[in-house]
């Protein structure tokens, strides 16, 4: 008979974590700014004082914001992976050393 190998444990999602994070943090600061009568009406001004230039120059800096934080995400995934099989011998077995393999 041969022994049952133990079960690898869960992986962490941080790709969840780190974008549940940045929504929490864009709910927090909106729940922050809407809560308050003052803070609605410096919000409603500033929106109605937007220039076309500075609605574009928000949109290119949003994007760029959820590509780095998309970014960042795959590259702690790319890590995550890379450390599960280096320290998990079954999977070193099993992936080839090279393509042409």
């Amino acid at each position: 008979m041969s022994t049952p190998e133990a079960p690898s444990p869960p992986r962490t999602r941080w790709a969840a974590i780190i974008w549940g994070l940045l929504f929490a943090a864009i709910a927090a600061v909106a729940l922050w700014m809407l809560a308050d009568a003052d803070r609605r009406d410096t919000v409603a001004d500033g929106l109605l004082a937007l220039t076309p230039t500075t609605i574009v120059t928000i949109l290119l800096l949003t994007v760029g914001v959820l590509i780095l934080v998309g970014g960042a995400a795959g590259l702690i995934r790319r890590a995550q992976r890379k450390l599960a099989t280096a320290t998990d011998p079954a999977t070193r077995a099993d992936v080839p050393a090279s393509p042409a393999e």
